[in-house]
Parts: structure tokens; sequence; C-alpha cells
């Protein structure tokens, strides 16, 4: 008995089944190659770019988080002697126009404030 099968007119021969490989010039495979590893190596570079000023802005802000922790041990050591640093005595009246830290309401671009919050304009 054959081990091939009629099918549909077609002889079929068992044995691998799926695409046949094509015949692929060897240059060609080997450059795609090339240029695969070229933008595989230039995303890595942009990768680790990222990171790195991802890092150094992440230091940053902790040595501005320490500075600024600094600042407050200070003033608490001053509260503990009895003394008020300018700086608390500034935000307590309201006068918070020389403190580095202030957490001031910012001006509306007329420059005018109001009672509710919105800027009323007179003019219109």
């Amino acid at each position: 008995m054959d081990d091939s099968k009629m099918v549909g007119g077609k002889v079929k021969k068992p044995g691998k089944r799926g695409r046949k490989p094509a015949k692929i010039d060897l240059k060609a495979k080997l450059e795609r190659s090339r240029q695969s590893a070229r933008e595989c190596r230039a995303r890595k570079k942009l990768r680790y770019q990222y990171l790195e000023e991802l890092v150094s802005s992440k230091e940053r802000a902790i040595c501005a988080l320490r500075e600024e922790l600094e600042m407050y041990k200070q003033w608490c050591t001053a509260m503990d002697q009895g003394k008020i640093p300018s700086e608390i005595k500034a935000l307590l009246t309201g006068d918070d126009q020389k403190t580095p830290q202030s957490t001031s309401t910012k001006t509306p671009k007329n420059g005018k404030y109001s009672s509710t919050g919105i800027s009323q304009n007179k003019s219109a």
C-alpha cells in the first residue's frame, strides 16, 4: 500500500507540514541581521540615556528635599529654644514675599483679586 493520499485530485506525500523555507540570499539575511543589531543598540542607548536623566533628576529632587528638611529641623530647634524664626513670623503674618518656600496664591493675569477668588473685570 502507498503512504501518499489523494486529496482534491492532488497527491499529498507525508512529511513536514507548513511553509517550506524560501531560498533566502545569505548576504541579504546577514545584512538584515546587522541592521536589526544596529537598531537594537540604538534603542538600548536611548533607553540608558533616558534612565540616566531620570536618575539625575531624582537625585536633584532628593537634594532639594534634604535642604528643605534641614531648614525645617533648624526651625524646630529654634522654636524649642523659644525663638520664632523670621520665616515663620512672615508666614503667620501673611507677609510671605520674602520667604523662599512660600505657598502664596498666584496673581491672576489681570492682576486683580476678588473675594470669591474669581477676578472681576469692571471695564466689561
